[in-house]
């Protein structure tokens, strides 16, 4: 089968022969063109780290960060659109407020993700809309324990010891598949500077 749309990547809703969807599918290169991201978790804490790509020497480093906080407990970094990645914090910042009113407790980061990557998949499910073109990270610490969601453009989500997504995807990948052992108690500030070497390889 031919691995170009030709006219089957007009609308997300739409699979091809070969049972493709061509529109999430473009999605993932938004995010594999954007700066890398990577994500560690240990049992202490995660560490987020990103690379951003500054276009001009004239842009202030503060401009648009890619990582931002969405609870107390809960960080989130993204590779892919900087836009649609801003627009699925707000969703996840009115989320976590709902269920902190309405329970009188933080929300569970499981559940964070759940509804989030829900919002996610139903742009997938329609012709008049189009997928996120973001790779979310959610980092958490809750209740003594540490978590590490990753929600794509599909609208999947996985739970991992350690990501990358981005342009330099497979290198930091190569990077943290060297870590032995995530269950142990790493100092935070060693697993910054492994996060940061990811970046810089």
């Amino acid at each position: 089968m031919s691995s170009i749309g030709t006219g089957y990547d007009l609308s997300a809703s739409q699979f091809s022969p070969d049972g493709r969807v061509f529109q999430v599918e473009y999605a993932l290169k938004a995010v594999e063109n954007s700066g890398t991201i990577v994500g560690i978790r240990c049992k202490d804490g995660v560490v987020l780290a990103a690379e951003k790509i500054i276009t001009s020497k004239l842009l202030k480093r503060t401009t648009q960060p890619r990582i931002v906080n969405v609870d107390a407990h809960i960080g989130m970094a993204f590779a892919g659109l900087v836009a649609d990645a801003y627009k699925l914090c707000s969703i996840a910042r009115d989320e976590a407020s709902d269920y902190r009113v309405n329970h009188g407790m933080p929300i569970p980061p499981q559940h964070l993700a759940t509804r989030l990557s829900q919002y996610v998949h139903a742009y997938t499910l329609y012709a008049g809309l189009r997928p996120f073109g973001v790779t979310t990270f959610l980092a958490s610490y809750h209740n003594g324990k540490s978590d590490l969601h990753v929600i794509e453009p599909s609208g999947v989500f996985y739970s991992f010891n350690a990501c990358a997504s981005g342009k330099a995807k497979a290198t930091a990948m190569t990077e943290l598949e060297k870590i032995k052992d995530f269950k142990v108690s790493f100092l935070l500030d060693l697993l910054f500077s492994v996060g940061m070497s990811c970046l810089e390889n």
